[in-house]
């Protein structure tokens, strides 16, 4: 899979999105914290503009606390009116900038954040099968922009919509993409899925 492409595709279909929301939309709650739409879009322009000397030297001011990092880049591409947000972040669609090589991970976080803000506005998810499962065979390996991997230890994971599985004991199974937001923390997923080891994973997480 062309990665960057999948990522492109996903920013652009959450852009695509956004454009129709009013102004009470854009301040909507959202599946991130306390971040409400127009946050989640200024995070991820951020994300897509920071490279590897940029990001170091931000964390490092930051003091090595990923929260302050990402709520201090975020108020850099806040814009003035949710308009000028979004125009932000469609300048950032086609971006290949990354803090490092794992590009799994940033595809990720394009797939996650467009669900965190389209679950709590009722729209229809738009994300790739293939695209979410590259992200489930990353979560499931690592610990990374998310503790995924000790979130599914010890828990066998299936997908029943792509040929994603992982991992031994007891099992968590349903779509893909509600096993990947699973894995990133997000319990508001737990009741598409099924098994014996949903209990142990709704735990962790919450």
């Amino acid at each position: 899979m062309d990665i960057w492409a999948a990522t492109h595709r996903a920013r652009k279909e959450l852009a695509d999105d956004l454009a129709g929301l009013d102004g009470a939309q854009w301040k909507h709650a959202t599946l991130c914290g306390e971040w409400d739409v127009e946050h989640v879009v200024a995070h991820l322009t951020a994300a897509a503009s920071v490279g590897r000397w940029a990001w170091m030297r931000s964390i490092a001011a930051a003091g090595f606390r990923p929260a302050v990092h990402n709520e201090r880049r975020l108020r850099e591409h806040l814009g003035a009116t949710p308009q000028e947000t979004l125009d932000r972040f469609r300048a950032v669609i086609d971006s290949t900038v990354a803090p490092t090589g794992d590009l799994p991970a940033y595809l990720g976080e394009a797939i996650v954040h467009s669900e965190d803000i389209r679950r709590p506005l009722d729209l229809p998810s738009r994300a790739d099968a293939d695209a979410v499962t590259e992200v489930a065979k990353f979560y499931a390996s690592r610990d990374f922009t998310v503790n995924s991997k000790t979130a599914v230890k010890g828990l066998s994971l299936r997908a029943n919509d792509s040929d994603f599985s992982a991992g031994d004991g007891p099992e968590v199974a349903g779509p893909v993409l509600a096993l990947v937001m699973a894995m990133a923390g997000r319990p508001d997923y737990l009741d598409q899925l099924s098994g014996d080891g949903v209990a142990t994973l709704a735990e962790r997480i919450r």
